[in-house]
């Protein structure tokens, strides 16, 4: 059974409040799960002691059984220093059209300002009589 640590949805519309949870990978998100690991309240400050509360000793358990975290709580692990989150492939793609234009023309002036190679000269056609 494939355990994964990630975050279940509570809290009314508009208003969101998540339980992390360990569950079983096949179980819907808010649905079924093992064990509550702790909460996050996106809604207070950053700065607030109440935003996220994790029992550090349950996750560390739970990673060490094979439970692999989401993305999101593998950056709350990583924030508390319990884990190392791996950079992320950032393809070009991701960068706005303006910037990448803007990039897209800069290469081109190098390419324009560097020496292009010695082409051989046309054979010269011969004279028509």
């Amino acid at each position: 059974m494939p355990v994964v640590i990630r975050m279940s949805r509570a809290g009314t519309k508009k208003r969101p409040f998540y339980h992390i949870v360990a569950a079983d990978s096949r179980s819907p998100r808010d649905g079924r799960f093992i064990e509550r690991l702790g909460f996050f309240n996106p809604l207070l400050p950053k700065d607030n002691a109440e935003r996220l509360k994790l029992d550090m000793e349950k996750v560390k358990d739970w990673i060490k059984k094979g439970a692999q975290p989401s993305d999101r709580v593998m950056r709350f692990l990583d924030a508390a220093g319990v884990a190392k989150r791996e950079k992320r492939n950032n393809p070009e793609k991701a960068i706005p059209r303006k910037q990448r234009k803007a990039m897209a023309e800069e290469a081109a002036k190098a390419a324009s300002a560097a020496p292009a190679p010695a082409a051989k000269p046309a054979p010269a056609a011969p004279a028509a009589s």
